[in-house]
């Protein structure tokens, strides 16, 4: 069963697979506590719980939380979202970075100033199989990514251990990835390398994507695509992300999509006025109001959609 913050659950059923709860500052929030975002667990806790409550409501009943170190994972602040809410959230291990390694892993491990062994593997293993720090939960994805800058040093170190900690406890793996630059590809190559299955996969972001080429090379090579931005229009606008989305279930690969919008629940590295003015339908709840009826819409089947939403979900966790 796969497991989520208050544990393992017998079915995740409609699951969004790129979300976040929070995204934190550790050291801004600890020296400058007076910012204007602020943080109060209690206060932010609830108002997450509100959101994913009106989630659970539209239809949804399962978030994966892919905030991982790099991004302020906390995972106690979760916790109590979950004590709040009915929806399932999913907890993940990785490190996210476009570059350059944190000093604590950077300074440490191969090729580093020091040497040593890599401990990056070691930590995502813990984390999938005792569980994220002194509290009980356990991780359930990997998570790596790159970006413009492609596979750099750092980065190739992250996917080098998530592979190792896969191929050790079998927990999927999804990406950030640069579509722009067609960066799945490089991803793939790079795991494949490594002895991972490339059906446990996710190439997050995909969706940001409209060369239908491109995305059909990550599926033939056994990917899931991440059409997970809905709502980030300033990269692929609502129009283009449903087409997209569309026209690969018109040509059957309704069984290789997820679908998600790579929100916050509260995010304090971003002021909360202008994300809304830039982009009023990045929220939770845009693809149950306004993604889903504009692809039956284009002749997307519910089936299709139950397969995006449920099946494929269920297939990536299962062992």
């Amino acid at each position: 069963m796969p497991e989520t913050v208050r544990g393992p659950v017998a079915d995740l059923g409609a699951t969004l697979m790129h979300e976040h709860v929070f995204g934190l500052s550790p050291e801004i929030l600890w020296n400058w506590p007076d910012i204007p975002e602020g943080w109060d667990l209690e206060a932010r806790a609830r108002e997450a719980a509100g959101k994913l409550d009106a989630l659970k409501a539209a239809g949804i009943d399962t978030i994966v939380d892919l905030t991982v170190v790099g991004l302020g994972r906390y995972v106690p602040a979760v916790q109590r979202v979950a004590e709040l809410t009915s929806v399932n959230i999913v907890a993940a291990t990785g490190l996210y970075t476009y570059d350059a390694l944190p000093p604590y892993f950077a300074n440490r491990g191969p090729g580093s100033l020091f040497g040593g062994p890599d401990r990056l593997a070691e930590f995502f293993v813990r984390d999938l199989t005792e569980g994220i720090g002194r509290t009980g939960v356990k991780a359930a994805v990997l998570k790596c990514a790159s970006d413009h800058l492609g596979l750099t040093k750092g980065c190739e170190r992250v996917f080098r251990a998530v592979a190792e900690a896969h191929l050790e406890t079998g927990a999927p793996i999804t990406t950030h990835s640069h579509s722009a630059s067609r960066g799945g590809l490089d991803q793939q190559k790079l795991l494949a390398s490594l002895g991972v299955d490339l059906g446990r996969v996710v190439i997050g972001h995909a969706g940001d994507s409209t060369d239908v080429a491109y995305l059909e090379e990550l599926v033939a090579n056994g990917s899931y695509l991440g059409m997970d931005r809905f709502g980030i229009e300033t990269i692929s606008p609502f129009e283009d992300r449903v087409a997209i989305v569309a026209e690969l279930c018109e040509r059957g690969h309704a069984g290789r999509m997820v679908l998600s919008h790579d929100s916050y629940c509260f995010n304090d590295r971003f002021d909360v006025a202008v994300v809304r003015e830039r982009h009023p339908r990045y929220h939770l709840l845009h693809i149950s109001r306004d993604v889903l009826p504009a692809l039956r819409g284009r002749g997307v089947t519910d089936d299709q959609i139950h397969q995006m939403l449920v099946v494929n979900p269920r297939r990536i966790f299962a062992p």
